[in-house]
């Protein structure tokens, strides 16, 4: 199922195989909440730039279209169109996001819809039950991501309770896995490692979780406001901890830099809608830094978005045009960003993994790193 290929330092370089197709990691997960990538792109389009993995919201689409409705068109692959890997959150980020309009307790999450303010229960169980009725690949199993800033004790009962869910996640999608109707039986879980920044915390909770031997193992709760050294250490800390042999996540990250640094301590899954949220917003990535155009100085600039960039934007069109219709208002000119964005970063991980293959990794992601920060 997952076979490290090579390595190269902490880096490493794996293919995941599963029931949907054969995962090259490191890899980009492409970001589609709703199962739709926000700026027009339809799965044709992620599938001319190379996406592998595309990535679902859980309570997102439990409120609208309904799992059940998924369920009854035949699963989201079907509904969606798109026959690669499909990664499900579980639901348990909203419990952090939506902090204001929830309830949390042993059984799981009370909520209130940021729709309509109407009442929703979702706990272990719930959260198998809708992503086995989504029929995704990769299921996340239902977690609390504590706030980074929290008082240890409360940190540490959030993770002894996440850790307890975790058990009845695994449990309640061995039975799903088996009943008749279950649209894929061969869907996989993934345990999520919690316990913001404090390093004692974090060690033991990925010791108690790897016992449980699941498909694969995520870091979560970074990324939401602790600084870029404190993630790093987190990672050198708990990676380490985590088992070798199956796929490692770091969940909501996050900049071409951050996605560079962890793989070099041995990440190998990454999603983040930085990519599609700066596209719709005109700042698009290049590989000496992010460029935003609505600034004057693009208004004359026949040239691509990137020298070189195999994307449709850059192959057909230029800043200068790219440009104006942002500026107009133009909904092609926010598709042609998260176009050009997405394949940026799917392109980023071919490099990564031929970079780890020829074993310059090390040189690889310094270059990157300085080209970056240097700019134009």
């Amino acid at each position: 199922m997952y076979k490290i290929l090579t390595t190269d330092g902490n880096a490493k370089r794996a293919e995941f195989t599963t029931v949907h197709g054969t995962i090259q990691t490191p890899v980009f997960m492409n970001v589609g909440t709703v199962a739709a990538i926000k700026g027009a792109v339809s799965t044709m389009d992620l599938k001319d730039i190379h996406t592998q993995v595309e990535l679902s919201n859980t309570y997102h689409l439990h409120l609208r279209p309904g799992d059940e409705v998924v369920k009854k068109l035949g699963g989201l692959h079907k509904f969606m169109n798109w026959d690669r890997p499909i990664l499900t959150d579980s639901g348990g980020f909203q419990v952090f996001s939506l902090a204001g309009m929830r309830k949390i307790k042993e059984e799981g999450v009370y909520f209130r819809s940021h729709i309509d303010g109407h009442k929703i229960f979702m706990g272990p169980e719930e959260s198998m039950q809708i992503q086995s009725n989504l029929g995704s690949t990769i299921a996340m199993a239902f977690d609390e991501c504590p706030s980074s800033v929290a008082e240890r004790s409360y940190i540490q009962k959030s993770v002894d309770r996440t850790a307890r869910w975790l058990e009845r996640c695994k449990k309640e999608m061995q039975r799903l896995n088996s009943l008749d109707d279950t649209i894929n039986k061969h869907q996989l879980l993934f345990g999520i490692n919690q316990g913001g920044i404090l390093e004692d915390i974090r060690i033991e909770h990925a010791k108690r979780i790897r016992e449980l031997d699941l498909d694969g193992y995520a870091v979560g709760g970074l990324a939401v406001g602790e600084s870029h050294e404190e993630m790093y250490h987190i990672l050198d800390a708990v990676v380490p901890f985590l088992p070798k042999d199956k796929p490692t996540y770091l969940m909501g990250v996050g900049t071409p830099a951050n996605i560079l640094e962890a793989v070099d301590r041995g990440v190998d899954f990454f999603d983040c809608v930085y990519p599609s949220r700066n596209g719709r917003h005109g700042h698009v990535y290049t590989k000496k830094g992010r460029l935003n155009l609505s600034n004057a100085k693009f208004q004359l600039d026949d040239r691509p978005l990137e020298e070189g960039c195999q994307c449709p934007a850059c192959q057909h069109y230029s800043r200068a045009y790219i440009r104006h219709l942002l500026k107009a208002g133009e909904m092609l000119g926010m598709r042609l960003c998260v176009l050009h964005n997405l394949y940026f970063y799917n392109n980023l991980m071919t490099e990564i993994r031929q970079a780890i293959d020829n074993h310059t990794y090390k040189e690889y992601k310094c270059n990157m790193l300085a080209s970056m920060e240097a700019g134009e």
